[in-house]
């Protein structure tokens, strides 16, 4: 079989954080709502189908929002609640998928490939949106086809609260007419370029050379051009709690200078933090180990919302070592790590009103980008000698 001839579903939460706000309270059904920073300087994290009705859109900057939509309801919003949803839907899914990639706190993609013979994808995939439904009380959107890419945009089409299926023989027929502005590597630079170049529709950027694409957008190009054919190679990534990335340090002299491992700790996290930043990804779980002098290891670990923030994670990673380092014994190794991983943008000024904080961190990510990860740290992690 080859890696085209798949049956790959796409599903995502329609306007996810509007419709957990609507959960909680049902006054918010049918009103244009926005959620992100009630600060003059915020944006826009999501909004309803009401807003964008007026043009709202996400991360447009929210006094534009306002204006644009002046009877909006806005809500600063609640990772916690979010990522409490997000795990449910999670959890539906893995109790029934062979085989699903948890790409985002709001999307899935699963491989169901061989399903037809035993109940019918379409079939088997209705059911398992409808108890998605049933059991969360949240509306998601489908696309099913035969990879990531064309069953994302079918999602897309299928929006809201709907289904579509795109069968191989009517890949192409399905993407010709659509806008390039659809396909999913395509952002707003590529698309300004594409545009200049006189390509509106897929069907005409599928024409293009192959060798004329690359030449113009190097090797994105080349995945531009199979995308716009329909071709996508990527498969569907198990997804696993214990995804994750990792730090520790083993010491050539056992230690029991508490400070001084909080201290590392402290360093330790910080880096993983910049990592999860860089790589635009989100942990919800952070692991503490410490092995002793005698190799006897213990670790602690504690769920968190969704986040790639310094100040959460430092902090759940230090008070996970205070609760395990009861002790008092010779400490040979010391290590955290961060789980749970999810591909998600920290968006910095979406729920946080503190306009310091926000600047603070996106001016020492910048730094360390030019510099270097050990180019700015924080005080606490530093080793005094």
């Amino acid at each position: 079989m080859q890696l085209q001839d798949r049956t790959i579903v796409h599903m995502d939460l329609d306007t996810f954080f509007v419709s957990v706000e609507r959960l909680i309270n049902s006054k918010l059904k049918d009103k244009p709502v926005i959620i992100g920073s009630l600060s003059d300087r915020g944006v826009v994290a999501s909004c309803s189908y009401e807003a964008r009705m007026f043009g709202v859109h996400s991360a447009m900057p929210m006094k534009m929002a306002l204006n644009l939509c002046r009877d909006a309801v806005v809500i600063r919003g609640d990772m916690d609640l979010y990522t409490k949803y997000s795990r449910l839907v999670t959890d539906v899914i893995a109790d029934s998928a062979p085989l699903y990639e948890k790409a985002s706190v709001d999307e899935h993609y699963l491989d169901i490939t061989g399903m037809d013979r035993f109940f019918g994808s379409a079939k088997w995939t209705h059911e398992l949106r409808q108890k998605i439904i049933s059991e969360t009380g949240l509306p998601i959107s489908y696309g099913l086809s035969v990879n990531k890419t064309v069953s994302k945009i079918a999602t897309g089409e299928a929006k809201p609260n709907g289904e579509k299926q795109v069968d191989k023989p009517n890949v192409k027929p399905f993407l010709n007419p659509l806008s390039i502005r659809k396909i999913p590597m395509i952002g707003a630079k590529t698309y300004q370029l594409l545009r200049s170049m006189g390509v509106s529709t897929i069907e005409t950027l599928g024409a293009i050379p192959v060798e004329m694409m690359e030449s113009v957008l190097g090797k994105n190009g080349i995945e531009i051009w199979r995308r716009a054919n329909g071709i996508d190679f990527s498969k569907v990534i198990p997804y696993s709690e214990e995804k994750s990335m990792s730090s520790e340090q083993t010491f050539e002299t056992d230690t029991i200078d508490a400070v001084m491992l909080e201290q590392i700790l402290v360093a330790m996290t910080e880096k993983l933090c910049f990592k999860l930043r860089k790589k635009e990804k989100l942990a919800s779980v952070v692991t503490v180990k410490i092995r002793y002098a005698n190799y006897d290891t213990h670790t602690l670990q504690k769920k968190v919302t969704y986040t790639s923030f310094d100040h959460v994670l430092i902090d759940t990673a230090k008070s996970l070592f205070r609760k395990l380092y009861h002790r008092r014994m010779l400490v040979r190794l010391i290590g955290v790590k961060l789980g749970g991983l999810v591909h998600g943008f920290q968006q910095l000024n979406l729920f946080e009103n503190n306009e310091k904080q926000i600047q603070l961190y996106l001016s020492m990510d910048k730094i360390r980008r030019r510099y270097g990860a050990n180019a700015i740290r924080k005080a606490s992690g530093i080793i005094k000698n």
